[in-house]
Formats: structure tokens, sequence, C-alpha cells
């Protein structure tokens, strides 16, 4: 277990997400990396046990992975404050994204434990385990089985990742059996409503010089696998004009992904190709299969539906002149999530009392918060991250920031529990 002696809130979070950042809470020693049910995952979930059974929190592990730790209100049993956020990470990860916001829930709830102070509904922190998708090539696993959104089936048990090693023996190797996963889901009334304390991702805050703001709602996200088949051969024997160059199909796709993305950023459109692999994959073999992911996103649902089909029609027609066979399936779609206008009232007016300016902000980033938004009132908070990099060991967050953070939580919760009725 970390010992830490920082009695800053925020800062004491800071510090044991910066501690997650190497082994055995990576599966990397040179890099971060920390995939869902990984032992760098457990070795996760075993230390926070631990600090969320010192706070005073019961702990247990749910049917599809999120490590809960609940802190009970005045009278036991009653709906809960969930807090929380992810603890899985991209490779090569920074240390903040996602694991802070669950840090900081458990200071919320250290805090108030050494008051001993109940509240008329209970605490509960949520360390979701799967939400950026890089053991599974689909995101949120967890939470949308928190939120109900999932029933085990053909689609998941299909599942499997870079090594073959499917979800459900994953699950199996964890203690967890996958057709339990809907037993995870959440009722509505067990529930007050959720709150999530998350890096921004992004260069605004830093701009405004602010350290804190409040997310008015979060883009819908669309997540496509696309396949080009060609014929692989001789890099040597093959005249240029006789060639089906999968690689080169692929190339021209993701420029084209570029193009349209650019031509609708004006609507708030953003498209990436972040994954790419061609085979054999040899550098005297011509490319005879290749494999890339889509990430279409935009606030706008019907928006980003636009794009992301103008761009199938437009790769579709590049396979088609090339003499490429092209399929394209989906396999992550969230909606867009506007955040509840009464939370986010309330996040506004204790950043105002703080002297803070409750500057309002889109999220262009999926969150857990967006698929709890589908059984409880949501509500978000960002932090101010050093030039706006995430997804990178260089993320960096003041300590500073993080204690107004913890501060804002904590008086979000003293707002929730003046207004609170059963």
């Amino acid at each position: 277990m970390i010992e830490l002696t920082n009695d800053g809130l925020g800062a004491r979070a800071v510090a044991r997400s910066a501690a997650f950042g190497v082994p055995p809470y990576s599966e990397d020693t040179r890099c971060l990396t920390r995939r869902f049910l990984t032992p760098a995952h457990a070795a996760a979930l075993e230390s926070l046990t631990q600090w969320m059974n010192a706070a005073g929190m019961k702990v247990h592990l749910d049917p599809v992975g999120n490590l809960v730790g609940r802190y009970e209100g005045i009278e036991e049993g009653a709906p809960a404050l969930m807090i929380g956020s992810h603890v899985d990470t991209v490779r090569d990860a920074g240390c903040y994204d996602g694991t802070l916001g669950v840090m900081l829930g458990l200071s919320c709830v250290e805090a108030l434990a050494a008051e001993g102070r109940r509240l008329p509904f209970a605490v509960e922190v949520v360390a979701f385990g799967d939400e950026e998708g890089s053991r599974f090539s689909t995101g949120m696993i967890c939470s949308r089985a928190a939120s109900g959104q999932i029933n085990y089936g053909a689609q998941f048990a299909g599942l499997k990742d870079s090594d073959g090693i499917s979800l459900a023996d994953a699950m199996e190797a964890f203690g967890l059996d996958a057709a339990k996963i809907p037993l995870a889901a959440r009722k509505p009334e067990e529930l007050v409503a959720y709150l999530e304390a998350h890096i921004e991702q992004g260069p605004v805050l830093e701009a405004e010089d602010q350290a804190l703001g409040v997310v008015s709602g979060i883009s819908a996200q669309l997540r496509l696998h696309a396949s080009f088949t060609g014929r692989a051969g001789h890099a040597g024997t093959n005249p240029m004009g006789l060639r089906h160059d999968a690689l080169a199909a692929a190339a021209e796709a993701i420029l084209a992904v570029e193009q349209i993305a650019e031509a609708w950023a004006t609507k708030g459109v953003v498209g990436t190709v972040g994954f790419i692999e061609a085979k054999p994959g040899a550098p005297n073999v011509i490319a005879g299969a290749v494999e890339i992911t889509l990430d279409v996103r935009a606030i706008d649902r019907a928006i980003r539906d636009g794009a992301a089909k103008e761009m199938e029609t437009r790769i579709a027609a590049i396979a088609a002149r090339r003499g490429i066979g092209f399929a394209l399936r989906q396999t992550l779609d969230l909606q867009p999530h506007p955040s509840d206008p009464a939370l986010t009232a309330i996040l506004e007016s204790v950043l105002s009392d703080m002297g803070l300016r409750p500057l309002r902000l889109t999220s262009g980033a999926g969150h857990d918060a967006g698929a709890l938004a589908a059984i409880t009132p949501m509500a978000m908070l960002f932090i101010r991250c050093a030039g706006g990099i995430s997804h990178n060991p260089a993320e960096s967050v003041d300590p500073a920031d993080a204690d107004l953070a913890a501060e804002a939580m904590l008086r979000f919760i003293d707002r929730l529990e003046a207004s609170y009725k059963k």
C-alpha cells in the first residue's frame, strides 16, 4: 500500500495518481499502460480497496469489474451520490486521465470520515474498469454495464484482445463471469446523482487562466473498424499498374477522413484514424490486408452521423476504384449527453462562491458520466491540465488546482445535502 503524508485533499489525489504510473500498476516498465482485467488493473484495485476500507467504506467488485466503495449515509441502504471515473489507461498514458477523478472522490470521502459526518444519502466512489477500450477495441464496457446498457451476447462474446484472449476468458481469469455482466446494472432509485471530476484534456482552461470548468455536455462518439482486402505480392516483381495494394487504399482513405472532418469542422466534427495494422507486414511484400479504426465525434448526433456517412461513401469509392475489398463495422456508438441543468447550476454556484469564473465547456472526449446519464442526473467538473495534453506521458496537473477541485466537490456535496429530499 502506498503511504502518503500530503494533507491537501487534491494534492493527495494527484500524488496517488502519480504513484499509479509505475509497476505494479503498469503492465510496462517503460511507460504507463494499465488495461482492463490485467495484473496492473488488479494491483490498482488492491491499493484502492485498502484506502477505501481505511476511510470506512464497504468495498466490493461488481460483476463487470468495477470497484465500488460505499460510505453509508445516516440510514443504511439510502440512495447514493456516485462519484467516479476510470482506472484503465491507453497505451503509453499519462497518470491523471480518469484516475485523478477516482482519487478525488476518495479524498472527499476521507474528508467526510475525518469529521465523522454522515449524509442523508450514501456516497459511492466507483473505479470503472474499462473506459478507454484499449484492450477490447470498444469503450466504456463497465459504465455501460452499470447503467444497464449491456446484455452479454454475441457482440461481446466475440471481443478479443491483441493476444487473442476473449473478454470472457479475461474475466474468468479475474474471478468474474461474463454471463453475469447484466447483474452489474444499477437501478435509478439506487442513485441520487453522478459526479465526475476529470482533467480537461484540452487547452481552453489554461488559455482562459482558469483552474476549473463546468461541463455542459458530452459529444456523441462513433467508433468504426474498417478492413481493406487486396492481394499480397512481391514488392519487386509486381508492376505498379497491376497491384491490389490494401495499404495504399487505406492511406488514401485516412486522408479522406481528415479532409471530410476538416470540411465539417465548423459544425463541431472531429475525425481520427488512431490505429492501423498492415499484413503480412514485411518491407518487401505488398500489403494484402489492412485494418484501421475511425473515430468520429460531434456534440450533435445527426451532424456526426452525416460526416461519418460521407466518410464511408468516400472510402468505399476509393476501395472500388483500386479493386480492393472493403468492409466497415461499428464498434461503439455513444449518443450526446447534456449535463443535468440543476446539478450544473449547483457547480456553477459553487465555483462563483469560491471566487472562480464558472466557465462552461463542452467535452469532446467521452466519459463514464455519459453512460451514467442514462439512469441518474449527471454533472462533471473539468480540471486544468498543462498544455491541454492528455493520452500522453506529459499529462500534468497542478496540485493546487486539484485542491480547488476537491473543495468544489465537497461544496457540491453540501449543496446537494441541503436540497435533498427522500
